[in-house]
């Protein structure tokens, strides 16, 4: 929601009007979408601010938006898995057509980046903006969404922030269910393979581990746990790192899929059998999960019914927030599911 200034030939953007007549970017796309709790005074003011910076356009293609059909949804995403984009498009893409909905997608790298998409999302006249994985965690790109009044969701956080509105999993709910599947199999020595430290469901996943290993009175080695970033990539390299040992263990939790199937691939290399010699599981049931030899044993993380679900949600928020002026965060918790297939199996003797 914002147009190039005729004088300097910059975004003029939501925040922008804000900082010219003294108040939040809340109050003014209350007073855009002339919502009724706003003081007369406090109303001239803002719409003196929007006339003085040339913002009138924006204000008219908002008007043609205020009935829900027209509603523009952004996703901001970087670096994502691609399997996991498509799942997350599939249900999003579903939603977005029962609604009526637009979805606007734009990719961003570091922090720059990150601002100069965001500025074209408001450019773009988005309602609001799903940030799916890495995203979802950066405080700085939900600060630089709320600066602009902008309704953000963060879809698969594992810590979601009280103000933002999220859908996701319980990440350590699903890797303790995996790693009791791994110890009643009578693994006792099993590695880990962590993701990306700025991603929340790094460290819960890694904590469900802990307290599977802990609850089947078992003691973890350190030099089991290898470091990732959820790439495909990472997981060959942690693979090595863990099989190409004299001690190597008997089975070993990937923090995802792409990093499961990475590890599968290394213990082909090194001929070393599965599940007879080695059991290895995934997170999240991403396509290449029942596409290798053998399948992975994993957690279903329902992603095609996030990406729908986050596109209702945000929805439904920006719903609320147009009637009322604000939306208290909506917070939802789907089910996960434990994937057993062939990829896992009784410890060796």
């Amino acid at each position: 929601m914002a147009r190039r200034s005729a004088s300097d030939q910059k975004v003029v953007t939501i925040h922008d009007v804000a900082r010219h007549a003294g108040v939040s970017s809340m109050t003014v796309s209350r007073v855009i979408n002339k919502n009724v709790n706003v003081r007369e005074p406090l109303r001239e003011r803002v719409m003196a601010s929007i006339k003085a910076l040339d913002y009138t356009m924006n204000m008219a293609a908002r008007s043609t938006r205020s009935g829900m059909g027209g509603t523009r949804i952004g996703i901001l995403y970087s670096h994502p898995s691609a399997s996991y984009l498509n799942e997350v498009m599939l249900g999003g893409l579903d939603e977005a057509a029962k609604l009526g909905a637009q979805l606007i997608l734009e990719k961003c790298g570091g922090l720059d980046s990150q601002k100069k998409a965001v500025k074209r999302l408001i450019a773009a006249g988005v309602d609001g903006v799903i940030i799916p994985p890495p995203l979802c965690d950066s405080a700085q790109t939900v600060k630089m969404l709320a600066s602009e009044g902008v309704p953000v969701l963060a879809l698969a956080t594992a810590k979601p922030l009280p103000e933002v509105s999220a859908v996701r999993i319980d990440d350590f709910a699903g890797a303790l269910a995996l790693t009791r599947h791994l110890t009643k199999l009578g693994h006792a020595r099993i590695g880990f393979i962590k993701g990306d430290p700025a991603h929340t469901p790094t460290e819960v996943r890694y904590e469900g581990f802990m307290k599977g290993m802990a609850e089947a009175g078992l003691t973890v080695d350190p030099s089991l746990v290898v470091q990732g970033q959820f790439t495909y990539k990472s997981g060959l390299q942690a693979g090595m790192t863990l099989l190409d040992r004299q001690d190597r263990p008997t089975a070993i939790f990937a923090s995802n899929d792409d990093m499961g199937a990475a590890v599968v691939a290394v213990a082909h290399g090194l001929r070393i059998r599965i599940p007879e010699d080695l059991s290895v599981c995934g997170f999240d049931d991403t396509p290449v999960a029942s596409t290798i030899w053998p399948q992975l044993t994993t957690v279903h993380q329902p992603i095609v019914s996030m990406g729908r679900n986050a596109v209702a949600t945000i929805f439904e928020k920006i719903k609320e927030g147009r009637s009322s002026g604000s939306a208290a965060p909506i917070h939802r918790l789907m089910k996960f599911t434990l994937m057993e297939r062939g990829s896992s199996g009784q410890a060796p003797d």
